[in-house]
């Protein structure tokens, strides 16, 4: 058993790291478990002895943690060697024995994931690479259904599915940014910075699409069927379809038909309406679904042009030498919440000492008091069987690292194991008598228990409750009273577990969540700074790509802080307003790539050199807003201001009302929009006073958030359809670069 535990652990243990690591670390293995064997044994003639140390021993286990990785599962095993120790009471002669098993798990679980198990490094981003592909036309899936649809009840739905497809597609192009910084992971030719940019490109107009696809609804029938014919060809990955598809698409005037009193009359700027509409916005909503299936076209090529290019990477103009990622993996995976709350005090911190502390000491700390309490309660229930009590507890502080994520781990593991006790019963009857079939349904079990945690931790202990009832029914020990009992002691240490996350040392999901904010807007204003200096060629070495990469990554983490605030769990939170702050940051991370990419994509260098005022402005008010980043009613002055001047710079290089917007221009405006909104500044001009913007305009207030939401709830800057950038964002182009952005002419 002491065997398959390590094996079990030391398969999580040993992936993702390099072969010089794997081996000091598998070493480790007998040790750290030796370490609770003895400890149990020696302790083990005294209850009162072997509870209090029991308590010791999950302190020392969580303390340890901050020596990095590898002593999160040296202080499982700990704790496992203790509680194996004291409950099944092996002797001291036994010990060598058990010693020996491990070591032989040991060295075994390192012999595989040193050859059959082996990481690839290479292989592994290949497959990430072709994971995002897979995403990126689940995007053009998504976006052909939601073209397809006639019921509004299905759109909605279709709407969410394709913002949970961008947020997937997301997610997987930071993985590729932490990988490529893995030692031999990156492909024959290719250099960090040429992927990290590749991947924004086809990211960009991934997104571009599906943004496209949200408004290219309310064109009319055949406009949006002819739309949603190119999404489909791209879900296909037909190539050839796209071109041939998109082709017609691509000059949005072709498609509007012209006024009927003044035939021809077009003048420079403008764009002929529907003939006869019903009404203005019936109009609008036309010209603008028109010009949306244009952008779209002109995004699917965009995508075809980057997928042609295959393996010949692009020129960035940064050495390798230079190349950092942007995310720092953790085991192979990206980071979870604890590398944010890390520096976040617990509440408390003005009077109580302890408050100050390490997130590990505290955790620490709180470990050891939920399982004090887990003792005393457990044994109240049952004096034999009080460690499922104790184990619930314990566990409630393993992965988490708020309040909040605290009380959701613990109640997941109450759900989990309440269904699967009626499933493990009924399992049971099936194979009463069957050892071999049993034997089948426990490895089934924790196979599918293991996959699935990533998904769902109370996935994972249905399945665990499901192979402890055929445990117990090959031990002759099973009956559902027993069962019954496991779900008492469960809830129990559960409680204990959520009470102790309340009350001890507890971890704010706000404060951690302002702690994310804050790192969010910096780095926002870091990106600004660079886009300034780049554009007027103050300074042209500034890596942009990194920049934004790097503001991706705190959108990920501003997102899993924030989850459990987007449920009606804490108690004065409002998850609707949650979610939506969510999509606004998620669109501002998308205006991000788009100025990381706008410099580099001008015909002419420098010529949108007069933005770059904007672009401080912006900035400036970003890094405010990273010192001032709670919500409030009534912001700062400052960050009005240079709102206020962002806007003026950008309206100022227009030279008349119906003029066309450049891509850099259009993209400052649409990021100090979402600036405004999620500082709660009031717009330019208010609600009596504002003027209705041209047809070709209009698209721009809306266009603000895109579809990638974190939710999809709608919002006067963050629409749940989304907008497409107006003619002067994105000139669509027949070309083999259709869809790269170039200055529109004034």
């Amino acid at each position: 058993m002491l065997g398959t535990i390590v094996a079990m652990m030391g398969s999580m243990a040993l992936g993702g790291i390099p072969a010089t690591t794997k081996v000091w670390t598998a070493a480790g293995f007998p040790f750290a478990l030796g370490t609770g064997l003895v400890l149990g044994i020696l302790v083990s003639g005294s209850t009162t002895l072997m509870l209090s140390a029991f308590v010791v021993v999950m302190f020392a286990a969580v303390y340890i943690r901050r020596f990095g990785p590898a002593f999160f599962f040296y202080g499982f095993m700990v704790w496992m060697g203790y509680f194996f120790a004291a409950f099944l009471h092996p002797t001291l002669a036994q010990l060598p024995g058990q010693l020996a098993a491990v070591a032989v798990s040991a060295a075994w679980v390192l012999l595989l994931s040193l050859t059959v198990l082996r990481t690839n490094t290479r292989r592994t981003l290949r497959r990430i690479r072709q994971a995002f592909d897979a995403r990126s036309r689940a995007v053009a899936r998504a976006a052909a259904d939601l073209l397809e649809s006639e019921d509004p009840q299905k759109a909605g739905r279709r709407r969410r599915l394709l913002h949970a497809r961008q947020l997937g597609l997301a997610e997987t192009a930071l993985m590729i940014e932490g990988w490529s910084g893995q030692p031999g992971a990156l492909p024959g030719g290719w250099s960090g910075p040429a992927l990290r940019r590749r991947m924004l490109d086809l990211q960009l107009a991934v997104e571009a699409l599906a943004t496209a696809a949200g408004s290219a609804t309310e064109a009319d029938g055949p406009t949006r069927q002819a739309a949603a014919r190119i999404a489909r060809a791209l879900a296909d990955r037909d190539l050839a379809a796209v071109e041939r598809l998109a082709l017609p698409l691509l000059d949005p005037s072709a498609l509007v038909p012209r006024p009927t009193g003044r035939p021809g009359d077009r003048g420079p700027g403008s764009m002929a309406l529907p003939a006869a509409p019903t009404s203005a916005s019936g109009a609008t909503g036309a010209v603008e679904g028109v010009w949306a299936a244009s952008h779209l076209a002109a995004a699917a090529m965009e995508y075809v042009d980057l997928a042609r290019q295959g393996d010949a990477p692009p020129a960035t103009g940064t050495s390798e030498q230079e190349y950092e990622p942007a995310v720092q993996l953790a085991m192979g995976n990206l980071p979870g919440s604890a590398a944010i709350a890390g520096g976040v005090a617990a509440r408390g911190r003005h009077w109580n000492v302890f408050a100050r502390m390490k997130l590990t000491t505290r955790q620490a700390i709180q470990v050891a008091v939920a399982g004090g309490v887990a003792i005393l309660v457990g044994r109240e229930i049952n004096e034999q069987r009080y460690y499922w009590a104790v184990i619930a507890a314990f566990v409630a502080f393993t992965g988490t690292a708020t309040r909040s994520e605290t009380t959701l781990k613990a109640t997941n593991r109450v759900a989990g194991t309440l269904v699967g006790l009626g499933a493990g019963i009924g399992m049971v009857h099936v194979t009463a008598g069957h050892t071999l079939t049993a034997l089948a349904v426990i490895i089934l079990a924790m196979a599918c228990g293991f996959y699935l945690v990533r998904i769902s931790y109370g996935l994972m202990i249905f399945f665990v409750t499901i192979m402890v009832s055929q445990l117990y029914s090959i031990l002759n020990e099973f009956s559902p009273g027993l069962l019954m009992l496991r779900l008492e002691e469960t809830a129990a240490g559960a409680a204990i577990g959520i009470l102790v996350g309340l009350l001890v040392l507890p971890t704010s999901t706000r404060d951690t969540l302002h702690s994310a904010r804050t790192t969010f807007y910096s780095a926002l204003s870091t990106l600004l700074e660079g886009v300034a200096g780049r554009l007027d060629g103050s300074e042209p070495e500034t890596d942009l790509d990194a920049q934004a990469r790097a503001i991706d990554h705190q959108v990920r983490g501003l997102a899993l802080v924030a989850s459990p605030l987007t449920r009606p769990l804490v108690w004065g939170n409002d998850p609707r307003l949650t979610r939506h702050r969510l999509t606004l940051y998620a669109a501002v991370s998308r205006r991000g790539r788009t100025l990381a990419l706008a410099p580099q994509r001008l015909e002419v260098p420098n010529a949108a050199a007069e933005y770059a005022d904007a672009a401080r402005s912006l900035a400036a008010a970003a890094a405010h807003l990273a010192d001032h980043p709670a919500l409030t009613a009534a912001p700062h002055a400052d960050v009005e201001q240079h709102l206020r001047d962002a806007e003026h710079t950008v309206l100022a290089r227009r030279p008349e009302c119906s003029a066309q917007l450049p891509p850099v221009g259009l993209a400052l405006t649409q990021l100090g929009q979402l600036l405004r909104e999620l500082a709660a500044v009031r717009p330019l001009s208010g609600p009596k006073h504002r003027r209705t913007p041209p047809p070709k305009l209009r698209l721009l207030a809306s266009s603000a958030s895109g579809t990638s939401g974190a939710s999809g709830d709608s919002g006067p800057a963050g629409e749940e359809d989304g907008r497409p950038e107006p003619p002067g964002g994105r000139v669509p182009t027949a070309s083999g670069a259709a869809g790269r952005e170039r200055p529109a002419h004034h």
